[in-house]
């Protein structure tokens, strides 16, 4: 009888869509969607390259992406951790004309991101919280454009009036981009992709 009550039940979990617990609770599934998100997010970014004279383009598929790794997933750095990979990719694959820097803007954006998806839970299920979620997102690129041409030595007034110019075609295109994530999460849930 004793050793019946210390016998424990065992319960196993499936870990291609079960966490195992722990610290960063992610199953394999939810790690190969995020790592897709940042393949994308890399690969569209070079896509975008082509020359259309429209300042912050590159925003778009940036700021979708790295949302749609934070929406999709229970894991709650969800975007940090596709803006890290994506960083490292566009680095070592040598999209970025910036350097190094590069992996400083994809975790700007995604730690944005990740902060407002910490306050607000459900802001990837409303179309006007998702939008400013984006513009927030894509507001960081004032502040590396200013940062960038700083370490430069450019004019501070000419600086600020050309970061203000990028950071704002950049908060539009990030907005636009968080239109469409609410959209495409429903979808993703209704065919059981997440």
């Amino acid at each position: 009888m004793a050793k019946n009550s210390t016998h424990r039940e065992v319960t196993r979990i499936n870990p291609i869509t079960e966490s195992s617990g722990g610290r960063f609770c992610l199953s394999l599934k939810e790690a190969l969607f995020i790592g897709f998100c940042a393949v994308f997010a890399v690969l569209t970014r070079v896509v975008m390259r082509l020359h259309l004279h429209v300042s912050g383009h590159a925003m778009l598929s940036t700021v979708f992406f790295l949302m749609l790794a934070r929406g999709s997933v229970r894991y709650r750095f969800g975007a940090t951790f596709a803006g890290l990979l994506a960083g490292t990719a566009a680095i070592f694959l040598g999209f970025a004309k910036n350097g190094p820097l590069i992996l400083v803007q994809y975790l700007l954006i995604a730690v944005v991101i990740d902060l407002l998806g910490l306050l607000l839970p459900w802001a990837f299920r409303s179309f006007f919280l998702s939008a400013l979620v984006g513009a927030a997102a894509g507001s960081t690129k004032f502040f590396t454009e200013y940062g960038t041409n700083f370490m430069l030595g450019m004019d501070p007034v000419v600086n600020l009036q050309f970061s203000l110019i990028e950071g704002g075609w950049a908060v539009f295109f990030g907005a636009l981009a968080g239109l469409a994530v609410p959209v495409v999460i429903r979808r993703l849930k209704a065919y059981g992709v997440i």
